[in-house]
């Protein structure tokens, strides 16, 4: 006689039981789906990202790490009609090697409305790869600079959700967002991180743009008073310039100022710093390779989510003072691309001070839907 597979009471995190209410779940969404096809379009939506990042680091700033896993989104998007699009789903991030089911799973619930330039979404954030970008210096969850955010985060923070605002329109294009990370509860304080980055086309025969970017984490709350209340908040503007070079299909130097002020306790005047740094990038792309070199001087820059390569914090916990500088070189290659497929690799090299280190990256991204029915 067969007998019932016996499933461990729970895998890192997620139980036999919600495994199976999970794939219950994108099972019912799909049927439910079919349902409705005759009158809306409903399609099953797959997202997975298969990541492997290695940063040799041995520095005063940062440690290294190896990140190897893959991250997706399994959903069912229902197209209301108007723009609007309902999103319900599954998502999974699995590190490679780890005994665990899944080091993160989040159920999935978005609406997304779309009119015109303008898309609006509540719910499960957009933090996917822009389409066309395969730098690793921009692979962050949103694209904005490292200083301000690590761009590993993409990998370890793969899910966010809150309410974001995009824009893309000939005369600006803008994301703005909040992400909801933690709740305010009787152990620890509630947690959000809020960002906004955009670009302002001149419109002059040279292409030239006015930029800027903001990214702001905060931990408070007033229903329990767990802990310090904190901030971390960086911003400034910058300039774009996309010359047209003829030896390259495409190349940018961007430059940013930017200004930080760093409150890890409110109730401690003293405890508080300002900062300020320069931000320099040079990139060129052609035939599928891209090549970038980056330029960092910061004075005092202390900032969470932050690349700590960039910022005045060492490990053992003191400041770096007063102005210190990094460096890095780059080159990125899309190897293979496809319909819905693409697999792009990378390597940098940094100059973190007077110590030399460097890096790579290889994503797999597979970007698939699967329409059910169309009326």
């Amino acid at each position: 006689m067969f007998r019932r597979a016996r499933f461990a009471p729970e895998v890192g995190g997620v139980t036999a039981g919600q495994a199976r209410w999970l794939a219950c779940a994108i099972f019912a969404c799909a049927g439910a789906g079919a349902e409705v096809a005759a009158q809306e379009r409903v399609t099953f939506h797959t997202d997975v990202t298969i990541y492997g990042d290695n940063t040799e680091f041995h520095n005063r700033f940062r440690g290294g790490e190896t990140l190897l896993g893959t991250a997706g989104t399994f959903a069912v998007d229902v197209a209301l009609g108007g723009g609007a699009v309902f999103r319900g789903g599954v998502f999974l991030n699995h590190r490679i090697g780890s005994a665990r089911f899944a080091e993160q799973w989040r159920p999935v619930f978005s609406l997304t409305v779309d009119s015109g330039p303008s898309r609006f979404i509540f719910g499960t954030l957009d933090t996917g790869p822009r389409e066309g970008v395969f730098a690793p210096d921009l692979g962050g969850p949103h694209g904005l600079i490292p200083p301000l955010q690590v761009e590993t985060l993409a990998y370890t923070r793969p899910h966010e959700g809150g309410l974001q605002w995009q824009l893309d329109a000939r005369r600006i294009e803008q994301d703005a967002w909040i992400n909801w990370q933690r709740l305010n509860t009787a152990e620890h304080r509630e947690r959000f991180d809020v960002g906004l980055r955009g670009r302002l086309p001149l419109g002059t025969p040279f292409p030239i743009a006015v930029a800027y970017q903001l990214h702001h984490v905060h931990e408070g709350g007033q229903l329990f008073d767990a802990g310090p209340v904190a901030d971390s908040l960086a911003a400034g503007p910058g300039l774009v310039v996309e010359p047209p070079i003829g030896l390259f299909d495409a190349s940018s130097v961007e430059a940013y100022l930017m200004w930080s002020k760093h409150v890890p306790a409110r109730g401690d005047p003293e405890a508080g710093s300002h900062g300020h740094g320069l931000f320099v990038r040079a990139a060129a792309e052609k035939g599928g390779w891209r090549g970038h070199f980056i330029f960092w001087s910061g004075c005092l820059w202390l900032k969470d989510e932050g690349d700590l390569n960039y910022g005045s914090r060492l490990r053992d916990g003191s400041v770096f003072r007063p102005t210190r500088h990094y460096g890095e070189v780059g080159l990125a290659r899309v190897f293979y691309e496809a319909e819905g497929v693409s697999l792009e690799g990378s390597a940098r090299a940094h100059r973190i001070e007077k110590d030399y280190n460097y890096s790579f990256r290889v994503l797999a991204r597979v970007h698939l839907d699967f329409p059910f029915r169309r009326r």
